[in-house]
């Protein structure tokens, strides 16, 4: 595999995450980036690694983002994916994973409750990678990276709790 194919991956890998996200997210593309890997030496190994982010534009209420968090890991979880941390901070939550292929995966809260997916290959046979090809589903905006949440939800901007849930009956 190389870095382009990794890229390509690690895009579908972001898709299949955001589609089982119900209600929808609304979403744009964060930075991408790619590197060079290296040795001890710092000296090239032949090959890069990829870097993938989305910016959820969605806002999230504080009252629906354990929901959110519990719905991304039960999904990863359902994939194989095995959660190599949580980050539990009341404020700056985060889960990280990890594929059986070691893309490394992580959905975090960051300033003003917004919500970041980001995914990291391991390092494959260099190449060129081209952008993203997944087209987002809210238009492209412009200004500092990371624009900040605006796209308003029933369900994940409602500050209502949700209903617990009833008791099983025998």
């Amino acid at each position: 595999m190389n870095m382009q194919q990794a890229a390509e991956k690690a895009d579908l890998i972001m898709q299949q995450t955001l589609s089982n996200v119900a209600p929808k997210l609304r979403w744009n593309h964060g930075p991408s980036n790619d590197r060079i890997c290296t040795d001890s030496n710092n000296d090239s190994l032949g090959t890069g690694s990829v870097r993938r982010r989305v910016a959820v534009l969605t806002v999230v209420s504080n009252e629906r983002r354990g929901n959110l968090l519990g719905v991304v890991e039960r999904n990863w979880r359902a994939r194989g994916f095995e959660i190599t941390s949580v980050d539990t901070d009341k404020d700056l939550p985060a889960i990280y994973a990890a594929s059986p292929e070691d893309f490394r995966m992580s959905v975090a809260v960051g300033g003003e409750g917004q919500f970041f997916f980001s995914i990291t290959t391991p390092c494959f046979t260099e190449s060129e990678v081209t952008d993203p090809a997944p087209e987002p589903n809210t238009p492209q905006r412009t200004g500092d990276y990371p624009q900040r949440p605006d796209v308003h939800d029933d369900f994940w901007s409602s500050k209502a709790p949700l209903p617990a849930a009833s008791p099983s009956t025998p």
